[in-house]
């Protein structure tokens, strides 16, 4: 499994109903499972980002799909990075010539 960052900031609509956000975010989770994909962690935060989010997923296009479907509802918008431990890191460095 691939692990994911997911960075989201509220659209309007998402901040107008902001007091959802924790059932949204039990809908996300199951959104996710559906896909495959398994929602980790999800934080609020204050600074650039509203949320930030930890997945693991198969591959690129599973988190990529989620990712979309999420965006279709119209409540966020995400950016999402690919996120490597120090074990995966290292064998990519090993890769190297």
């Amino acid at each position: 499994m691939a692990t994911f960052i997911v960075l989201g900031n509220f659209t309007e609509q998402g901040i107008k109903s902001i007091k959802e956000s924790p059932k949204r975010s039990d809908a996300f989770k199951a959104l996710a499972a559906k896909a495959g994909v398994k929602v980790k962690d999800i934080y609020w935060t204050q600074g650039h980002y509203d949320i930030v989010t930890i997945v693991e997923a198969a591959d690129a296009a599973a988190a990529t799909a989620l990712g979309l479907s999420v965006a279709m509802l119209g409540n966020v918008r995400t950016e999402t990075l690919t996120a490597f431990s120090a074990d995966e890191f290292g064998r990519i460095l090993a890769k190297m010539p």
